[in-house]
This record gives structure tokens, sequence and C-alpha cells, in this order.
């Protein structure tokens, strides 16, 4: 999706795609949410059956005094994959106005990533604004979307789909996840916050530190080297974005100001972030 972008002069590739694609072409996933009954059965059966059309992509659903759909990631590194993360958001959103036929606005939406450009447009389009570097990639919909009746709604079809879902749900095979990937995807959402410490990472990942220390080590990894090589790639991915200035950058990746930021990046890289920009420029 990154290498489609950059060919097709997009950065917004995944919402260009989210907006404009047929939803049909997405597939079993799609019908068999289009012929429950209601939306809330539709959004249990895209949690339930996601895995089945794409293993890394997990959707979850949960409801209280509101509906919140969540996306998490099953063995792809979160942090280099920012267009499908925005395609599944805005699909999703998407699908749900069409198989309602009404132009549901989220309560929120929030994404993981950072962004500097194309906000706007993906405000107007969910009618509401989209906040960026946010904790989690989600949106909530009012707990009364729950009981709206589908358009296309068939019980005869959906029993159909749900055999052909529960039997392709029963070939996959079990949670492929590497650590080192959960790692990273853990550490990468609490860097903009400064909490990307070794005991948040491991209460994230519902283990002590001692076990993960443990789990790293057998596979010749150390937390530290972790940390450090993906702030290194994060850091050279944000400093192509001109729009991004520096102490934004420092603080995204977690450090207390620019000094400290601009030390550790000489050290990766034995340039300081204006001159790997600069050099970036010619």
């Amino acid at each position: 999706m990154n290498e489609a972008a950059i060919a097709l002069k997009d950065d917004c590739l995944g919402f260009t795609l989210a907006r404009d694609h047929d939803p049909r072409e997405i597939g079993l996933l799609y019908y068999v949410m289009a012929s429950s009954r209601t939306l809330g059965e539709a959004l249990k059966r895209l949690a339930r059956y996601s895995k089945v059309t794409n293993e890394a992509l997990v959707f979850g659903y949960r409801e209280g005094n509101r509906l919140i759909i969540n996306l998490s990631y099953s063995g792809v590194p979160r942090h280099s994959d920012r267009h499908q993360i925005e395609f599944c958001m805005f699909a999703a959103i998407r699908v749900c106005r069409l198989l309602t036929g009404q132009n549901l606005v989220p309560q929120y939406v929030s994404i993981a990533h950072h962004r500097s450009g194309g906000m706007s447009e993906m405000a107007r389009f969910v009618r509401t604004k989209v906040e960026f570097g946010a904790d989690a990639d989600e949106f909530a919909l009012d707990v009364d979307a729950r009981d709206l009746p589908l358009i296309h709604a068939d019980n005869h079809l959906n029993d159909l789909l749900l055999k052909y879902c529960e039997a392709a749900l029963a070939d996959r095979r079990g949670d492929m996840t590497q650590l080192r990937t959960r790692v990273e995807n853990a550490v990468s959402s609490l860097l903009p916050h400064g909490r990307a410490l070794v005991g948040d990472v491991a209460r994230s990942l519902a283990m002590s530190e001692r076990t993960l220390a443990r789990e790293l080590s057998d596979e010749g990894l150390n937390f530290t080297e972790i940390l450090q090589q993906l702030r290194r790639d994060l850091a050279v991915r944000y400093l192509d974005d001109r729009k991004l200035r520096v102490s934004k950058i420092a603080w995204l990746l977690g450090f207390r100001d620019v000094s400290a930021f601009t030390h550790a990046f000489k050290r990766w890289t034995g340039k300081t972030p204006s001159q790997m920009r600069t050099a970036g420029a010619h």
C-alpha cells in the first residue's frame, strides 16, 4: 500500500479506496454482514469473521453506552501500515451507512498513527473530527444504532453464509503472532505519550516484566534494542514529512525535548535530524 501510494502520489490512498471502492468486492465478509438482520448483528459478524478475509487485521466489537468498533494487528508491524488501517476504518463506517441507508455520524474516530495532511477531507467524510496520534484505532456509534434494520436483510441467505464462515474460520491456523511484532505494536502506540517503558509494554501484553524479558531473550532479543530500532525507523519516516517540525517528531517518539532526540538520532545515523532532512532534499 505504501509503494502504491507513492507511485500514485496519493498520501491518502487508503482513505481514497475506502470512499470509492465497491464494498461487494470484499466478498464473503460483506455479504454475511449485509444479509444480517440489524447493524449490531452485522458488526458482531465483522468481529468474528474478519480474520477469514485478513489474518493480520482483527476487528473488535463491544457494547456499553455506545457501540465501539476497534482494530488491532496480529503479526504485522502496526507502525508501518498507515494506508490499510485508514482503509479499514473509513470503509467500515461507509459500510455501516450503506447497510442501514442512514448517514451515520460516529461519536468519535481515533487513529493511532500520526498524520499531517488530508485530515479535513476525512473529517468531512465522517462528519466529525478524526483524532490522529490516539491511543487506539477505533470509532464509536450511538448505542441505538445497534437495532437499526438492514436494507438487504435475508435470514435464509445469512444462515447459509454463516455455515461457510464458520467452516472457513475452523480451517484457519492458530495465532502466528511474533513476539517482536507484538512488542513493536505496543510500543508504537505508547511512544507519543511517554509511556513506552518495559513495565507498561509488559502490562499491555498481559505478562510480567520478567516473563517478557525471558521470552524476548529466548528469541535472542531485548526490549531496549527493539525500542531503539523502532524509534530510529519512525524518526527517518517522520523526517520525510516536511510539514512535521523536529520538536513534534521528538514528542511523537517519546523524547523529553529536541536535544535528547537530536543526540539519539546522531548516535543512530551519524547525522542530526536537520542534516538528514537537508540531505534528503537533494
